[in-house]
């Protein structure tokens, strides 16, 4: 896809997003008969994943040539996860702590949300570590858990590297497989436009009329803000990051802005990733780094997911009158990072882990009530901002390779 054809796919994809937010602003209910292009294009993007992402990470291994490098690529690539997520962690603390959204809200009359506690059941830190290897790899691939297939593509990526000539066949039938699908990726973004108008007129119709959606939001007002705020000063260390480590021009922003505003459209950084790498091949990075860095990013680099479970355990601390010291909060800063990174990269996942986070630090889980009103809202912001984080990872590992590998 050329340069002019992704800047007018852009202008459109933000029209559909506009468009989207007005049906479902005046129309509210009614405008879920639309729904059903939102759904088609998230299914899309999704059928396009598994694939994607097993020939992009054995691709991205074995051009690596020295397998020694891969060390080094993924020392950089954890460094720069585990470092923008405590900050995010931080943000959202500190955040919470200057504007305290959750004093005066009345925690009368909540039930505990069963869905969600059956989800998280038997869900502890030890579970997300569990999670990376899978006893089948058809079923982690059914249910889209992407970890699991992470790891294996890795391993089988060494393996032909290893083997020297006897892999290159295997190497350049994935390397086929990449490029065909990078092309049905860039066919596929065509529809963009109205996929997103899909599913953001249908999000909002679902909510109901604009005023039981702002009725919703008053409730919780300030929760709102402390998010929002906090995610925006972490986009804003983002851009630094890009601009003054990656050394990176404002230009990579606007090229990565599709899969920024897919993955406000999708609430799903999974089904974005096929943009994602679209967007930054279109502006140049290192096909190590994109095939790498951005498949992986989009499982355990949960940069507003972590802001937004901290923010969330403390605003329920709040609203119960609980007062959490600076070594409880040292606790939710820890276990936020876990959670954040066990958290599945398809909508309101973030819920599920929030529970490991409460249960750890020990707050009431009924709490989780006072936010499911908003949390679909709030989950289109975090999502764009976990996607823009993976962005900017290639981008700090393309600076990487260039200046210390190449």
């Amino acid at each position: 896809m050329n340069s002019r054809h992704s800047f007018y796919l852009l202008i459109f994809i933000i029209i559909g997003v506009i468009a989207g937010l007005l049906v479902g602003w005046y129309w509210g209910a009614a405008a879920t008969g639309v729904a059903w292009l939102g759904k088609l294009f998230l299914n899309t993007l999704s059928m396009l994943v598994i694939p994607l992402l097993v020939s992009a990470v054995i691709t991205g291994v074995t051009s690596l040539g020295d397998v020694r490098q891969l060390g080094r690529l993924s020392g950089i690539t954890i460094s720069y996860y585990l470092i923008t997520v405590a900050i995010a962690v931080l943000i959202g603390l500190i955040m919470v702590n200057i504007i305290q959204p959750g004093v005066g809200v009345s925690t009368v009359g909540l039930a505990q949300p069963d869905e969600l506690l059956i989800a998280a059941q038997e869900k502890g830190i030890g579970d997300i570590l569990l999670s990376m290897v899978a006893p089948n790899l058809i079923a982690a691939a059914a249910e889209t858990n992407l970890l699991p297939l992470i790891l294996w593509s890795v391993a089988f990526g060494i393996a032909l590297a290893s083997i020297g000539d006897k892999g290159k066949p295997a190497a350049r039938f994935f390397e086929s497989l990449n490029e065909g699908m990078m092309l049905l990726v860039s066919w596929v973004m065509y529809f963009a436009p109205i996929g997103v108008f899909g599913l953001i007129a249908g999000m909002f119709g679902a909510a109901g009329s604009a005023q039981a959606f702002m009725e919703k939001i008053a409730a919780v007002g300030l929760h709102v803000v402390t998010v929002l705020s906090g995610l925006t000063i972490h986009f804003i260390i983002l851009i630094l990051i890009m601009l003054f480590v990656a050394r990176q021009p404002i230009s990579y922003f606007v090229g990565m802005l599709r899969a920024i505003v897919t993955a406000f459209a999708t609430a799903s950084s999974t089904a974005t990733l096929p943009i994602t790498i679209q967007c930054a091949k279109e502006s140049n990075i290192d096909e190590r780094a994109r095939r790498f860095v951005l498949p992986l990013g989009s499982t355990v680099n949960m940069d507003g997911t972590a802001l937004y479970e901290a923010a969330a355990a403390m605003f329920i601390a709040q609203a119960y009158n609980l007062q959490l010291d600076l070594g409880q909060q040292a606790i939710i800063f820890i276990s936020a990072t876990l959670a954040a990174i066990g958290a599945a990269g398809i909508p309101q996942a973030g819920l599920v882990t929030m529970i490991i986070v409460l249960q750890v630090v020990g707050l009431p889980v009924e709490g989780i009530g006072l936010l499911l009103a908003v949390d679909w809202f709030l989950d289109r912001f975090r999502t764009a901002t976990n996607v823009w984080g993976d962005a900017v990872g290639a981008a700090v590992v393309h600076r990487y390779l260039q200046k210390h590998i190449d």
